[in-house]
């Protein structure tokens, strides 16, 4: 059962990174097209990258790695920085909708200096991803972060930002 599931998550993630790094490619095919065939036929293709390739395959790798974490109970330290690296990707895909949603408005187009960010972002934060998980780093969370790791360390450390907070009771 885990090994069927490790090849669906590294499966759905091949899937996900092709379609997000191949996706600034597409947003940069934009410049110049006028509205005509050419561009209702590059943003069906867009759609259909995103919509139909991508965003699936993103909800298919986080649904599967989530089920891997419980069946493994893979809770260090280098799972943590990973899980942040992945909270980065769902958000640069949630960029690349919000450029899917505007890019195709009459006289819009994907600057170079866009394209070059998005794509570096992507390919920066997919291989941080790779080799946090190959690499497994030893991360002492007791150097940075030794109370968050206690119990009640999370509210002390609230409470120590916020100050006291008082819940109104009825």
């Amino acid at each position: 059962m885990t090994v069927l599931l490790k090849f669906i998550h590294l499966a759905a993630i091949a899937v996900w990174s092709g379609g997000l790094l191949v996706l600034p490619f597409l947003f940069r095919q934009r410049l110049g097209l006028v509205a005509g065939p050419e561009l209702f036929r590059l943003h069906r293709f867009v759609r259909f990258i995103y919509v139909g390739m991508a965003s699936p395959a993103a909800f298919i790798a986080i649904g599967s790695g989530t089920a891997l974490i419980f069946l493994q109970t893979t809770f260090l330290e280098w799972f943590s920085l990973k899980m942040v690296l992945v909270a980065l990707m769902v958000m640069l895909h949630v960029v690349a909708a919000l450029v899917l949603s505007h890019l195709f408005e009459p006289g819009r187009s994907f600057s170079r200096r866009a394209f070059i960010t998005l794509t570096t972002a992507y390919l920066v934060l997919i291989t941080a991803i790779i080799w946090v998980v190959l690499a497994k780093p030893v991360i002492d969370s007791d150097q940075f972060a030794a109370a968050l790791f206690t119990p009640g360390g999370l509210g002390q450390l609230v409470r120590e930002i916020l100050g006291e907070t008082r819940i109104p009771m009825p």
